[in-house]
């Protein structure tokens, strides 16, 4: 009997994670998940058929024998969102850009393959270029934005320096099922589901007019896998992940249904949209989940049909 795959996954347990877990499975490898629960423990991003090990990333010595033998690490963990590495600069810089370097170290340290790391199209920041394509200089506006730029020069210096074969995904405005209405990603979305469900009106800072490059958590994974296997990568590349469609909040908002109400304007990029033309380079990879098709099955998931 051929020995399974092993692949790690830190994070696992987590919105995007949990469904890289689940492809894992159903590919026939053995995963181990590391995670330390910080965003919860949720019955529905937990599958039996994997390990899981309550590690922090943070700690090098607890991380390093879950890696042993394995054959690829999926680099999912971090403390997210933008407010909350403002409020707290040193935790999340500690989870992000030590626990990047402790699962790098690792990996090559256990005799790993290849290490797939999750970036952010938030490296980007503001420009004045769109679609935004890989070349374009980073323009962090945000500790958390930073910490990702830093994980893809780590992720790069460890290829050149240590011969660890690594990809960087640049992930944008990720949303499926398993959201967190209060989690860090596409917090538009779930929060507006919410809304719905609890009979309350859709609430839009400004007049809705900012639009965002929803893609589809299936389409993330996929592009993970692929990530993983393609001969055309694993020298530190950066690659955008994204649908390559705007989508404005009040597009999103009749998607939707119901009632809008205005509150005042925040600060935050207008429109952001990825050029993904090294992905399908490089990877194989296009978005293949249709933004309309995905927010109806999340409508159906939610009981708003």
């Amino acid at each position: 009997m051929t020995k399974k795959e092993k692949m790690v996954v830190t994070g696992g347990a987590g919105f995007v994670g949990s469904h890289l877990v689940d492809a894992l499975l159903t590919a026939g490898k053995e995963v181990h998940v590391v995670d330390n629960y910080a965003g919860g423990k949720r019955s529905d991003r937990i599958n039996s058929a994997a390990t899981y090990h309550e590690v922090d990333i943070t700690n090098y010595d607890a991380l390093l024998p879950i890696l042993k033998d394995a054959v690829g690490v999926f680099h999912e963990a971090a403390l997210p969102r933008v407010q909350f590495s403002i409020q707290q600069p040193l935790e999340t810089m500690n989870a992000n850009v030590v626990g990047t370097a402790n699962v790098l170290v690792g990996a090559q340290k256990a005799g790993v393959r290849r290490v797939v790391c999750a970036s952010s199209g938030s490296v980007y920041g503001d420009q004045e270029a769109m679609p935004y394509h890989e070349e374009l200089p980073p323009q962090p506006k945000s500790p958390y934005a930073l910490h990702k730029h830093m994980l893809e020069q780590l992720c790069k210096l460890w290829s050149e320096v240590y011969g660890l074969q690594t990809v960087a995904l640049r992930y944008f405005n990720v949303y499926g099922p398993r959201m967190d209405p209060d989690g860090a990603y596409a917090l538009a979305i779930a929060k507006f589901i919410k809304q719905r469900q609890e009979g309350k009106p859709i609430t839009i800072w400004g007049d809705g007019s900012h639009s965002r490059d929803f893609t589809h958590v299936r389409d993330i994974v996929r592009a993970n896998v692929l990530a993983m296997e393609s001969p055309l990568v694993g020298h530190g590349e950066v690659l955008n992940v994204g649908a390559g469609r705007n989508i404005s909040v009040m597009e999103l908002a009749t998607l939707l249904g119901g009632s809008v109400v205005h509150e005042a304007e925040r600060l935050e990029p207008m429109h952001c949209r990825a050029d993904t033309q090294k992905a399908k380079a490089l990877l194989g990879w296009e978005p293949q989940v249709k933004f309309e098709d995905g927010i109806a099955e999340l409508k159906k998931l939610a009981g708003l049909t």
